[in-house]
């Protein structure tokens, strides 16, 4: 069994992602060819921004956002504690400081009554000038911007929206990857819509920072190729996985968003009452990226876990250890400023098989061994 199955989605989509990548190959453009730019224009429509402008990865894709904002050393920039390392990583390559912020236990993602305080707290320690929210859309679930947007506007932040794992989900119908002032996603072979590489994208409706986000991308370039105005990065989208996205977006649309909601409200159905389940608040679309339960302890989760490897079936467990106690990060972080759901969370969540080709004997399989586990 496969955690996400890329061979079987592979063989679905072969003959049209091999002539994709054939017809690549036959152009030689394999730098800022045709796929690319027509990639960025389907994306943009889907996510409903203005501009979409494609980079090499979603880490730069957050860099790229925060350099045009011109954060750096003596900003604070709020990011949730249980998230993956690169939110918080590109805040200290800026040279900011972040800030760590607790999630709610139901949808993971960052909580605003925990920004605000971690937001007060910083304007009376003095020592940080408040400046950007990263929101983290975690497992596919956009994060609250109805509550996020209130504090960010109540203080007068930049929201910067992390949809790596969100891209597909919406609150309403508006799309993830459109609620930040500057949002980003990755197209790391595992998420949600994922090409046979790195790669990523930034998303705005503001032209100026759209213009300084594609001249960032391609090493601080002005109008003249060879007079460049600013540092910036190498932080191009190759034209081979423009176009492999652009076969594997036809499919994400077509079918793979509604199948595997599906595959998960088929483990909504068999783990019901059994373990805690992902929620997902009324109004809101998950594009799944992960399919996360919540046990009761560790020892609980270990062993449910250790079960499952006896079986051959993967279970991942994201994120093991909070933001804050990493050990790049003890140096920043004061225990006043503690994160309990984030810390309680890394001791009880597992992530289970999830992909929209996922059969529902597999789906069932894992459950009776879920079952089976917590009973022993």
């Amino acid at each position: 069994m496969q955690f996400r199955d890329l061979k079987k989605q592979y063989e679905v989509l072969k003959n049209d992602i091999d002539a994709a990548m054939i017809e690549v190959a036959e152009s030689s453009a394999f730098i800022n060819g045709k796929p690319v730019k027509e990639l960025e224009a389907e994306l943009g429509e889907y996510v409903g921004a203005k501009h979409c402008i494609t980079c090499a990865n979603g880490t730069e894709a957050l860099t790229l956002g925060l350099k045009t904002w011109n954060i750096c050393k003596g900003d604070a920039v709020f990011v949730p504690d249980f998230t993956f390392f690169a939110s918080a990583e590109v805040i200290s390559l800026e040279g900011a400081t972040p800030v760590f912020v607790d999630v709610e236990k139901a949808t993971f993602n960052m909580d605003s009554v925990d920004l605000e305080k971690k937001i007060n707290k910083t304007i009376a320690d003095g020592q940080l000038k408040p400046k950007v929210i990263i929101t983290v859309d975690l497992f596919g679930l956009p994060t609250d911007y109805r509550t996020i947007r209130r504090v960010a506007d109540k203080f007068g932040l930049l929201i910067l929206e992390d949809g790596a794992q969100g891209f597909g989900g919406d609150i309403n119908g508006k799309k993830a990857c459109s609620f930040g002032d500057i949002s980003t996603t990755s197209f790391f072979p595992a998420k949600p819509l994922g090409c046979y590489g790195d790669g990523g994208a930034v998303f705005t409706d503001n032209d100026d920072w759209a213009t300084l986000i594609d001249s960032y991308r391609v090493h601080g370039k002005g109008t003249f190729k060879y007079d460049n105005v600013r540092v910036g990065l190498n932080s191009r989208l190759d034209t081979l996985q423009a176009a492999i996205l652009k076969v594997k977006f036809r499919a994400f649309k077509k079918y793979e968003l509604a199948d595997i909601n599906k595959a998960a409200a088929k483990y909504d159905d068999l783990l019901k009452g059994v373990v805690t389940t992902p929620f997902i608040p009324e109004g809101f679309t998950s594009s799944r990226a992960q399919y996360t339960i919540q046990l009761r302890d560790s020892e609980e989760r270990d062993h449910v876990q250790a079960k499952l490897k006896e079986n051959n079936v993967p279970a991942m467990v994201y994120y093991p250890t909070p933001m804050h106690s990493q050990t790049v990060h003890k140096s920043i972080f004061t225990p006043s400023e503690s994160c309990p759901v984030s810390e309680q969370l890394c001791k009880t969540v597992l992530s289970l098989p999830l992909h929209p080709y996922i059969s529902e004997e597999d789906i069932a399989l894992v459950s009776n061994l879920i079952k089976s586990s917590i009973k022993k």
